[in-house]
């Protein structure tokens, strides 16, 4: 796609949709898998003691809550908690927000009769807590070089905690939950279902954190681009971040996936994403975007369209 724009490289970066189509994950870390099934088994083992109280905020057509969970590390994860005005939920969905944050639960939601679990992932909005920065360029480099610290993975975490808090909230739509998620929250959400069998469908919006060695080599900006200048400054990629490639989680997705992937994009470059449903090896719809992070001509009508398609994916909840 070719759009104007001010950006000193091409969010293109000179591929056509065939070639996107082409990218495949790096390499696998042998201990892969035990890395992520152990951090699983870790983040079950905690009781979320979910807290709703009513909230100041309103929504056409669901009620809010103010939410606040337990997660691993000691974290209280704090969002918000919305539940359909007229009718019980027959669904639940877990949303993953982008690196911008979030002040306020999404107006545009694809299902009526749907609970949903919106959390500030640590560190960032209602979940803020220091020494961790919540500007993006920071976060991003929390910990980068401790695997087992990685500030990614307490986010995937606050996921697989946020699932056993709508279980504990609504224990009969255990078998019918969902997980939405755009950018950051795409691609930690790509690492959170991979593992957690609890989730029965999953649709990732420009997802972040695909193909690792790839994505440091691609002019971009925001946190990727943070992440390229600590790998110069520091020799290289940190090894810890070949455990948090969304790439390489869509491997060992097997719940049906939809994904929604842009052919422009400079803050998520879209080979990246697109590797991350190139990776997804069972059922899978792609929507492909003209652009992400970016503002083009028919963006509304792309994401109206979305929303749409969405709903019909997730129906069978």
């Amino acid at each position: 796609m070719r759009f104007e724009h001010t950006y000193p490289f091409d969010p293109s970066y000179g591929y056509s949709l065939d070639r996107l189509l082409t990218v495949e994950p790096p390499e696998e870390p042998e201990d892969f898998e035990p890395f992520w099934l152990d951090r699983y088994d870790r983040a079950l083992g905690v009781e979320p003691s979910p807290d709703i109280r009513p909230s100041s905020m309103t929504h056409p057509r669901f009620r809010v809550h103010d939410l606040e969970y337990a997660s691993t590390e000691g974290f209280r994860i704090r969002g918000w908690f919305l539940t359909p005005l007229l009718r019980p939920p027959r669904r639940g969905l877990i949303l993953g927000h982008g690196y911008g944050g979030i002040d306020r639960p999404p107006r545009d939601l694809p299902l009526e009769d749907a609970a949903y679990l919106v959390p500030c992932f640590r560190g960032i909005g209602l979940s803020r807590r220091p020494p961790i920065s919540e500007n993006p360029i920071w976060h991003v480099l929390h910990d980068i070089h401790l695997r087992d610290r990685y500030i990614l993975g307490g986010c995937v975490d606050d996921i697989w905690t946020g699932v056993s808090a709508l279980i504990r909230l609504f224990p009969d739509l255990a078998g019918h939950l969902g997980y939405l998620g755009i950018s950051f929250g795409g691609g930690l959400g790509a690492m959170a279902l991979a593992w957690d069998p609890r989730l029965a469908r999953g649709h990732l919006n420009v997802p972040s954190f695909g193909h690792q060695p790839l994505r440091l080599t691609l002019p971009t900006i925001g946190s990727g681009a943070a992440v390229q200048t600590f790998a110069r400054e520091h020799g290289g990629m940190p090894d810890a971040l070949r455990y948090f490639d969304s790439a390489l989680a869509a491997r060992h997705i097997r719940q049906p996936m939809h994904i929604a992937a842009a052919r422009f994009d400079p803050a998520v470059a879209p080979p990246g994403q697109f590797a991350v449903y190139n990776a997804i090896p069972g059922d899978k719809t792609l929507f492909v975007l003209e652009a992400g992070h970016f503002d083009y001509p028919d963006r509304n009508r792309q994401e109206a369209e979305l929303i749409e398609e969405l709903g019909d994916f997730l129906a069978p909840l």
